[in-house]
């Protein structure tokens, strides 16, 4: 089971905690800390396996991950997950996050956080790994995008109609009705 799920730069920053075990606030804080101490000291050509930290749960756990450009991605798992299995997802993971937006790169994780954590839904869930399969994964993100922009337009509607209401320029159409003459109009009515 994946205990955890750590997205963060090359300065320990994190972009994106995923923990699906219960820690308090400050217990996450020392798990991204000492994760981030774990993997950043490690060379590039050494095995993208280590042993969980003393706070994950020690040797029982192990920290997977890999590192692109400036983020590391780490996901932290129980003795019953597969090493590779765990890469193949990062991978996946990376992939979809990619094809979505088009060279992922820190500033679209932080800026669209939500979109992220849709996409990281849609391969975990609980602990367990839900879809490997990029080509799902992208129509469910494709199905989710028409559904935010059918949503948009309801919720944009209001303001095109005032701004039509505006464009109509109301009171010089009031000023350009032809009204009839009201005295004659009055003594029409009372024939």
């Amino acid at each position: 089971m994946i205990k955890a799920i750590l997205i963060f730069n090359n300065h320990g920053k994190p972009r994106l905690n995923k923990f699906y075990q219960y820690y308090n606030e400050s217990s996450q804080q020392q798990i991204i800390k000492e994760t981030f101490q774990l993997v950043s000291k490690r060379d590039d050509n050494v095995c993208n396996f280590l042993e969980g930290g003393s706070l994950i749960g020690g040797s029982d756990y192990k920290l997977i991950y890999r590192h692109y450009a400036t983020l590391y991605f780490v996901f932290c798992v129980d003795s019953s997950e597969s090493e590779l299995g765990i890469l193949d997802l990062i991978q996946v993971f990376v992939e979809t996050l990619d094809k979505c937006f088009e060279n992922v790169c820190e500033l679209d994780l932080i800026f669209h956080m939500e979109k992220v954590h849709f996409i990281l839904n849609e391969l975990v869930m609980g602990g367990m790994v839900l879809e490997t399969n990029m080509t799902e994964i992208m129509t469910r993100i494709e199905e989710q995008n028409k559904i935010e922009k059918e949503e948009a337009g309801f919720s944009a509607a209001p303001t095109r109609a005032i701004s039509s209401i505006k464009n109509m320029n109301i009171p010089q159409q009031i000023k350009d009705m032809k009204l009839p003459d009201l005295p004659q109009a009055i003594k029409d009515l009372k024939m």
